[in-house]
């Protein structure tokens, strides 16, 4: 038989996926900034799920005309300096509310080029690859995990695998020479954890230099296994960027797999493959320095992650 009283655990509730498109028109060169934004509050909640006591629940309309009236009001600098402002105001205007989750995918838009300029108001979506915010903040505490989803990237040569075991299950023939493809899931967390000394970061040079070693790295390393290209990646990021505490990435394979074409009379020197979309392996891993403490509370409900 249970023993104990039933109680409620860890919640948190608020407006997800908030659709939100802000046109910068302060000179006639705009500049348009295009959120998905989810607000999740945490507090004392307790009334309303054990007695449907709405007294202390902030609606989740009103998250979202929140979010849409902060638009208009405040601008948006950055994504992470929209979200603190943003999630600020609840936990300093609601005394129940002591903390909060509040996300933002952001989807790039580059300018069209007529004639080699770049046109003052007239915009190309860019591909798949989406710009990642999370702000959590307990109190008095803030942490920020920045990163990148879909970011699809290849080698055609440069890479290697073989030297694993072999028992009777195994047929993957090992090589010296392959294509290798994923698509880099990352994340990075700030370091510094009060709302003043983040506000401080420029947020924009900061993903735009990540991004970059990031890929960089992919590129110049000779790999022999894509665990290898992982630490590689993050560890660049941390050579370079003082500021960034640790860094989490995902990266599933996207097998190219060299096409049989003898029965056709050809021979395939590495030129044709088929691209196989699952199963795949998936490599994750988190690279930090050495010393460095772990902090639950900025990657709680952090997605993409295991």
């Amino acid at each position: 038989m249970a023993i104990g009283d039933i109680v409620l655990g860890a919640n948190q509730y608020g407006k997800a996926e908030c659709r939100l498109v802000r046109v910068d028109r302060d000179s006639p060169v705009h500049r348009i900034t295009d959120l998905t934004v989810t607000a999740q509050l945490r507090g004392d909640f307790t009334a309303c799920h054990t007695d449907g006591d709405n007294s202390q629940v902030v609606a989740t309309d009103t998250q979202k005309n929140t979010l849409y009236a902060f638009a208009r009001e405040h601008g948006v600098r950055t994504p992470e300096h929209f979200l603190m402002t943003y999630g600020a105001h609840f936990v300093e205007g609601f005394d129940w509310v002591s903390g909060g989750r509040w996300e933002a995918e952001t989807s790039t838009w580059d300018r069209i080029s007529v004639d080699g300029a770049p046109h003052d108001h007239s915009f190309v979506r860019r591909g798949q690859e989406t710009r990642t915010t999370v702000v959590q903040k307990d109190g008095d505490a803030t942490w920020i995990v920045s990163g990148l989803k879909d970011c699809v990237v290849l080698k055609s040569t440069g890479s290697e695998f073989h030297g694993f075991p072999r028992d009777r299950y195994t047929t993957l023939a090992e090589v010296d020479d392959r294509v290798m493809a994923t698509s880099v899931t990352a994340w990075w967390r700030y370091a510094p954890q009060t709302q003043a000394e983040l506000e401080e970061l420029d947020f924009d040079a900061l993903h735009d230099g990540i991004r970059a070693e990031l890929l960089a790295a992919f590129a110049d390393l000779h790999s022999l296994a894509l665990q290898q290209t992982l630490f590689a990646m993050g560890r660049r990021v941390l050579e370079r960027y003082g500021v960034v505490a640790e860094v989490r990435l995902s990266c599933p394979n996207k097998h190219h797999f060299l096409v049989d074409l003898e029965p056709f009379g050809l021979d395939n020197p590495g030129e044709v493959f088929y691209a196989a979309d699952r199963p795949y392996g998936l490599i994750q891993a988190t690279i930090t320095r050495e010393g460095q403490a772990e902090v639950p509370q900025a990657w709680a409900t952090v997605p993409a992650f295991a």
